[in-house]
């Protein structure tokens, strides 16, 4: 049976290269702003390709948040994706004031002015041990923003880009990804399909 994808649409983005790579992951995804989709799915990615604030605004203005919040404290399937990846936490310097989800503390920074910035193309991903998705791996960069501080609780890989930066993190069922896992290749795709064999019983990183 193919699985059902339910991606939240954030604001404005292009969501065409999301959509290719989970079908051919073997996935069927849906685009979606309904609060009763994100409910009721299995599956559900929080991708992002664009500001902070104005997605924060758009998922309140569709009701959103509420949902999206209990899938993450349920610990149920979900995916976010690079700025999605930043949405997680309570703030970022693109949009000072606005709150993010706030399901982990800390918040997004800047990339220093000392590297390129965005941190466009591929990079080499290092992970620690024990991870249920993520390996190490070249993935594909495209961030202006960035967690430099792995979260407590999570499973995490970095990377580096003039200071180590969060390029992964899992925890649960729970999967976010600075890097577009859609454009990143073999690895990505993979990393997709691990990730959609989740079953919602099943907790252990």
């Amino acid at each position: 049976m193919t699985p059902r994808v339910y991606v939240v649409r954030t604001g404005l983005a292009n969501l065409a290269s999301v959509l290719a790579g989970f079908r051919r992951a073997g996935a069927e995804p849906i685009v979606t702003q309904s609060p009763e989709d994100i409910a009721g799915a299995t599956h559900v990615v929080l991708p992002g390709v664009g500001a902070f604030g104005a997605a924060m605004e758009n998922l309140e203005r569709h009701g959103l948040l509420p949902v999206l919040r209990e899938r993450l404290e349920l610990n149920r399937p979900t995916m976010a994706v690079c700025l999605g990846l930043q949405l997680l936490f309570e703030t970022s310097a693109e949009t000072p004031g606005v709150r993010g989800l706030g399901f982990v503390p800390g918040g997004a920074r800047q990339l220093p002015s000392s590297v390129r910035v965005p941190q466009l193309g591929w990079n080499q991903i290092g992970t620690e041990s024990g991870c249920r998705f993520l390996r190490g791996g070249y993935a594909y960069f495209a961030n202006s923003f960035c967690i430099d501080t792995p979260p407590p609780g999570w499973k995490c890989g970095t990377v580096e880009h003039g200071i180590r930066l969060v390029a992964c993190m899992e925890r649960g069922n729970l999967l976010a990804c600075q890097f577009h896992p859609e454009l990143s290749g073999t690895y990505g795709l993979e990393l997709l399909k691990r990730w959609l064999e989740t079953k919602e019983e099943n907790s252990q990183c």
